[in-house]
Parts: structure tokens; sequence; C-alpha cells
């Protein structure tokens, strides 16, 4: 039986109410990136001597490293249990509770006794808070996605549904703005001491921001269209495997390119430019700091303009580009030149944005409605294992193995080529909004509001 649209036609709310949904969406993912650059640093800085002391430091260090690995591992998990829960019982409920588990978590790393202090318990706790870590990032951005792009108009979906992917350079921004200024307040004992506390710690103002604005947020009207019809899943895990596996292949396949070329640009360019090319860490973390200003605008940018042309085809040409410019970048900076490097890793971080702005839409719209929470968190934990968690591991080992860019561009091609091959499996997103106009038949007569 076809639903009646009494049954269906929930309002959409002001652009009071899609403000505030754009901002909680940006808030969660800006926290999640946040912990991830405080974590990378306080791992390489401190947490090897504290956590994991050792006669050979470099044991201590890697023991460190390996905690970080630890959040990417349990992310599988995080979408498995916390995309089921928003299938079933809502999406702003289920956000709600993943950035209280990020937000705890980060915080309580940064009350830790040390090692000298309580002995293997605090390694143990600390491997036990990543992990919750990486639970609540798992569940996080899915919801993110839906929060803010189910709220507003489906004819602008790649925008709204940017908020979250604005996250990550903000994020990084923040954490570096941080450390940076804890660096030039204190002394380097006292930031080894109890500096470092402080980055973590600061994770609370996020956390209270953040459940501030959710707090008052409604649930987006498609999750209210499906409870009027009574047609929520009862198991949208085995549902997404059985009869949308297509969608999850394509929405795995289609986020592989990003992360690595990501991970190149943001993470192993800062050991390359150093190792390599004889540059001062400082000096590539400022093009790399560069670069993700610019993606702060950038990114949204690239969701709007994937609303107006089609998705997939902005998404497959940036992904081509990002297959040809690795190729391009080597040959820039052989000569050890910073302003090419900057140009370089600006010209990889544009890229990035025009694949980054319109992946959350593209990875929403493979899905049907019903399912869209469920399929979208495990597509991005998924591809996340099989993308940014390797890739600086084996951009490490190409490098040293063969001791030649050239492996690693070859590296960055093939994920290009695996990413185009997604983006085919894929659908286009007049589909998908044909399906949520059946939920909110007013969706696309009613005029798109602006963010401002």
């Amino acid at each position: 039986m076809q639903p009646t649209q009494q049954a269906t036609a929930t309002p959409r709310p002001g652009r009071s109410g899609i403000r505030r949904a754009f901002f909680a969406s940006l808030t969660g993912t800006a926290l999640e990136w946040y912990d991830f650059a405080v974590y990378s640093a306080a791992a390489a800085l401190v947490f090897g001597d504290l956590f994991f002391p050792s006669e050979d430091p470099l044991t201590g260090t890697l023991l460190a490293f390996s905690t970080y690995a630890v959040g990417y591992v349990s992310r599988p998990l995080g979408g498995f249990v916390f995309g089921w829960l928003g299938d079933v019982i809502g999406r702003k409920k289920v956000l709600i509770a993943t950035l209280v588990l990020i937000g705890v978590a980060t915080f309580l790393i940064g009350l830790l006794p040390a090692y000298g202090t309580v002995g293997v318990a605090a390694p143990i706790a600390l491997v036990v808070l990543r992990f919750a870590q990486g639970v609540g990032v798992g569940g996080e951005w899915g919801g993110a996605v839906l929060l803010s792009s189910e709220f507003g108009d489906p004819r602008r979906r790649g925008f709204y549904a940017s908020a979250a992917q604005i996250g990550p350079p903000a994020g990084n921004l923040l954490a570096n703005g941080v450390l940076a200024t804890l660096g030039a307040l204190l002394t380097e004992d006292q930031f080894l001491s109890w500096g470092w506390r402080v980055a973590f710690l600061l994770s609370g103002a996020l956390v209270a921001f953040g459940l501030w604005i959710r707090a008052k947020l409604e649930e987006t009207p498609v999750f209210k269209a499906m409870e009027a019809e009574g047609t929520r899943p009862e198991a949208p895990v085995r549902e997404v495997f059985t009869t949308e596996p297509r969608a999850l292949f394509a929405a795995i396949l289609s986020r592989v390119a990003p992360d690595v070329l990501y991970a190149m640009f943001t993470v192993f360019v800062l050991t390359y430019a150093t190792d390599e090319l004889g540059m001062s860490r400082g000096s590539a973390l400022i093009a790399v700091l560069i670069g993700s200003s610019l993606q702060v605008f950038l990114i949204p940018l690239a969701g709007a303009v994937s609303d107006r042309v089609n998705r997939r085809l902005l998404y497959g040409c940036s992904a081509v580009a990002a297959g040809v410019w690795p190729f391009v970048f080597f040959l820039m900076v052989d000569g050890g030149s910073w302003i090419l490097l900057v140009c370089g890793v600006v010209g990889g971080l544009v890229i990035h944005s025009f694949m980054y702005g319109p992946q959350a839409a593209f990875v929403a719209e493979q899905f049907s409605p019903r399912l869209r929470y469920t399929g979208s968190s495990l597509a991005y934990t998924l591809a996340g294992l099989i993308g940014g968690a390797i890739a600086p591991l084996l951009f490490t080992a190409l490098l040293s193995s063969y001791d030649s860019w050239v492996p690693l561009a070859l590296y960055i091609a093939v994920a290009a080529a695996v990413t185009i091959a997604g983006l085919a499996l894929g659908r286009d997103a007049d589909q998908a909004g044909e399906e949520e106009t059946r939920l909110v038949p007013h969706a696309t007569t009613e005029p798109a509001a602006e963010i401002t």
C-alpha cells in the first residue's frame, strides 16, 4: 500500500533550523579531527615516555603509535553499532551519543596518570580510551552527513552534506593552533610534563558546544517520515549487505582515492620534505596549514558545485586529476624549493577538496533513506581501513624499498582508478532525490534556504 500524503508530509525547518543542523554536523567532525591531530602529536612527542617506557626510545614511540592504529581498527564496530541504531531509533539520539563518547574519551586521556604512577594500568587505559574514540568516530560521520543533508533541500545535498567534510581541515587547524599556542607559552619541559594534557582537556569545550547545538535539534524530516510510514528497518546491517551490496561496494571504493591523497599531502609530505628534501618540519607544516586553510572554503564550494553539475562527473574528473598530480608534484619539489612545495601541497589539497566536497552526498545517495545511516557508516569505516589507515605505512615502505617517488605516485594512481571504478558502479543524485521526495513530497517545491 502506498503511503498517504498526510502520513509523509513532514514539514522542513526554517533557515535557523537548517543552520543549526549544518553547524552541528561540522562540530562533530571537527572534534574528531582535532583529536586526530592532537593525538598524533602526543604519540610522537610524549606517549612513548609516559605510557610505554623502554630503554629504546624508538620502541616506546612505536608502541605509542600502535594505540593510534587502534582508533582505526575500532571504527567499523562503531559503524555497525551506531549505523544500526541511527536507522532504527533516529539520527539525533545517536549523534548525541557518539559526540559524548568521543569527547569524554578524549578528555579522559588528558587526565590519565602515567606509567610511573600506576604501572601497566596506564597503557591499558590509554588503549581502551583510544578504542572508545574509534567506536564513536565510526558512528559519527554517517550521522553527521545525514543530520545536515536531511534537514536541507535535497537539491542542495552536496552543499549541506559538505558540513561534515569541513571537519578535517577545521579540526587540524584548531589542533595546530592550540599546539602552537602551548608551544609558545610553555617551555619544552612544561609541555612534556603537563602542557600536552591541556590540548586534550580543551576538547571538553568542543563537546559542550556540540551538545548545546545538537540538543536543540529535532529529528530529521526524512526519519520522521519513515516513522510515520512505519518503514524503519529491523535489521539494517543485514539488509545493506543483502539488498544493497552494489551501493555499499560503490561507496567504499569511491572513498579510497580521497583518503590516500589526503594522507600524502597532510601526513607523509611532512616526512618526505624533511627526510628527502632537507627542509625543516616547520616549513613543511606551514605548507600543509596553508592548504588546509583553503580547504575550509573549497570543500563547501565543491559541494555546492556538485549540486549544479553531475556529481559523479565532477568527482570522477577530480579523481583523474588526483591520479596525475603526484607525478607533477614530485617533479616540482625535486629541487627543494619551499615555494614549489607550497604550490604542490595546495594543488593536491585543491584536488582533494573537489573529491571530498561531493563525497558525503554521493555516499549517502547510494542508499535508500531507510538504510542510509547504516550504509554510509559502513562505507566510511571500511573504506578507512583500506585507504587512510594504511596509506602512510605504505608510503613509508615503498620509499624505503625503492628509494624513489615513482612507486608512491603509482600507488596514488591506482587508488584513483579504484575510486573511478566505484563512481562507475554508483548511481546519480536524481535517483536518490526521487526516493526522498516520496517521503517528503513538498521537498522540491520549497525554496532552498541559504546558510549565512
